[in-house]
């Protein structure tokens, strides 16, 4: 037998990247995700109305000495608005529902290894809330009449870092939850406490000093503190590092988490 024979019968390898095979999972995930009404309403249209319905209340509030203005209260809550439902609740609910329909469990039988599948199937709630992110801040800008960041890259790292937190969040809670409807109910303590206490709706900066250092503890709390002082250009070099360290350590404890607890099968 020649050596060209052997070379022609040889197997082909497979030339199929991580990311390839991660594309391709994103690109059905998509698909499944626009036929999903409810989930796709909550992820694209409600983070763009929040915003709207927070304006009177910054404009009520005291912001003399607080070097904010309205604009910068509302600009750096619009991301954190797109972070907690474009990106967190509706993978809460991707996440329960993939399970419950066996999908992920047969995703582990292929190639796929287990960050690839929780990846991939993230990547187009990121990708709307990135989209969300851009639009929101353009807006909100230009309305608002809001100056440019005094220190953009900390707001661009603010937003890197919600984006990198906020899906590992939701496979830990969808983790706890028994089925779709209750992903949603499991997502809610989370949820709520982020927009109240995570500076979303009332700045740190007007909140009395002890609930506010507890409330710089909460995982949204270190995303809104970069992106709001990358605007307002009012952080100093400790609370930059504070905030940057409280926001991947969450990340960390998170990954922990989910390669611990997180539940490829449906609870039964």
């Amino acid at each position: 037998m020649s050596a060209a024979t052997v070379t022609g019968t040889a197997p082909a390898k497979s030339t199929v990247t991580a990311v390839g095979r991660m594309t391709s999972l994103a690109r059905a995930e998509l698909t499944l995700l626009s036929r999903s009404r409810a989930t796709f309403f909550a992820a694209v249209f409600v983070p763009l109305v929040l915003p709207l319905s927070l304006r009177s209340t910054a404009e009520d509030m005291d912001l003399a000495g607080s070097g904010l203005s309205v604009g910068t209260v509302i600009l750096p809550s619009a991301v954190g608005f797109s972070l907690l439902f474009a990106v967190y609740s509706s993978l809460v609910s991707v996440y329960a529902a993939r399970r419950e329909e066996l999908v992920l469990k047969r995703l582990r039988t292929g190639e796929l290894r287990d960050a690839e599948i929780l990846t991939g199937a993230a990547v187009p709630s990121v990708l709307i809330g990135l989209v969300q992110c851009l639009v929101l801040t353009a807006a909100c800008a230009a309305l608002m009449d809001v100056e440019a960041p005094e220190a953009p890259l900390l707001s661009v790292l603010g937003l890197l870092l919600g984006l990198a937190m906020w899906p590992v969040l939701a496979a830990i809670t969808a983790s706890f939850s028994r089925s779709v409807e209750g992903a949603q109910v499991a997502a809610m303590p989370l949820l709520l406490v982020s927009m109240v206490g995570s500076g979303t709706v009332v700045p740190f900066e007007v909140m009395p000093d002890r609930l506010a250092t507890f409330c710089e503890l909460l995982p949204l709390s270190p995303v809104i503190t970069l992106i709001r002082g990358g605007w307002a250009g009012n952080l100093s070099t400790y609370e930059t590092l504070g905030a940057v360290a409280t926001a991947l350590a969450w990340i960390v404890l998170s990954v922990f988490a989910v390669q611990k607890w997180f539940r490829w099968e449906p609870r039964r």
